[in-house]
């Protein structure tokens, strides 16, 4: 995830509309009753801090308790799913995570805890795609022109990732596996100093996630040369999907929130359902559409739960194969 944002995003994300500024009438008696904990894996003003702090703005308005975000950071998010997995289970601790989620497990495999079997999805919040910048010195003028060059002269490339626990590396692999191109992975702390690097021209190719990878080619610092999603992005329908450029494979971003699983289902239903109110507030969907998320979602734990059980499976699988013996 990018370390920081563009001046001015957080504070346009931050915008709720006033009518979702009311008591939520489907909560517990018992519940909330003291402050929330919206748990983050990732430093502050990331792409998913950023998300963390819409929830928790918006969710401020229509529960009778604040939201507060923590930023728990390290061990490729372990750190925050372990203290999360291990809080009381009341609902008053809640995990906010993206997509790396489902591979914590094959990442970091000696963790204390199954944050698969041990934290519980609440909510689906968004979907949105990785973005394929390529560096604007490259010498391709578009997605299937790079291919063409990548494959021509194997190894010869760098590409930027966060490492194989980060969406950036995530989006990497799949993209190395569906193609069997050879590039040289070029590690970094987060996306701001891949795109850095990729701006200066260092390497060939970051991938990033839309909500700040679309900014980063609007800005002319990269090239846009395909999204992951299976169609374009109302954000930016001039850039192809992969499959339009020759890549046989799809990929996109979700955000979710967790609890602990023990945490009773009245609990957990009364969170989704302060969730779903304020994702339907007109104002919150339109910014995130206006930044690159394609579906603005509120999927109930019903649906949460397989929804990323089909994803740790893929996932599991695909990074699995990609980890050298230990």
């Amino acid at each position: 995830m990018r370390r920081h944002l563009v001046p001015g995003l957080l504070a346009l994300l931050l915008g709720v509309a006033p009518a979702a500024a009311q008591p939520a009438a489907t909560a517990p008696a018992a519940w909330p009753d003291r402050p929330l904990r919206l748990v983050v894996p990732y430093s502050a003003g990331g792409a998913t801090d950023v998300g963390a702090r819409v929830l928790a703005e918006a969710l401020g308005q229509v529960l009778p308790q604040p939201v507060v975000v923590e930023n728990r950071v390290g061990a490729a998010g372990m750190i925050a799913a372990e203290f999360v997995a291990r809080a009381p289970a009341d609902g008053h601790t809640i995990l906010f995570n993206n997509t790396s989620h489902a591979v914590l497990r094959v990442v970091v495999p000696n963790a204390a805890i199954d944050p698969i079997r041990q934290l519980a999805p609440v909510a689906i919040l968004s979907e949105m795609p990785m973005v394929m910048l390529v560096g604007n010195a490259f010498p391709a003028a578009d997605g299937k022109a790079f291919l063409a060059r990548i494959r021509a002269e194997p190894g010869r490339h760098d590409y930027g990732s966060t490492g194989g626990g980060g969406t950036l590396g995530m989006a990497a692999l799949l993209f190395l596996k569906t193609t069997g191109l050879s590039m040289n992975e070029i590690p970094y702390r987060g996306g701001a100093p891949a795109t850095l690097d990729l701006a200066a021209g260092r390497i060939a190719l970051v991938f990033d996630i839309a909500l700040t990878g679309l900014q980063t080619a609007k800005g002319g610092q990269a090239r846009a040369f395909a999204v992951t999603s299976p169609q374009r992005s109302a954000a930016a329908p001039e850039v192809p999907t992969w499959r339009e450029i020759g890549v046989d494979a799809e990929m996109v971003v979700w955000q979710a929130v967790f609890v602990p699983s023990a945490t009773p289902a009245p609990v957990q239903a009364a969170l989704h359902a302060a969730i779903a109110r304020v994702q339907q507030a007109e104002a919150v969907r339109r910014k995130w559409t206006e930044l690159g998320v394609d579906r603005v979602l509120a999927l109930p734990p019903a649906e949460a739960v397989p929804y990323v059980a089909r994803d740790v499976e893929r996932w599991e699988g695909l990074m699995a194969s990609a980890q050298p013996p230990r």
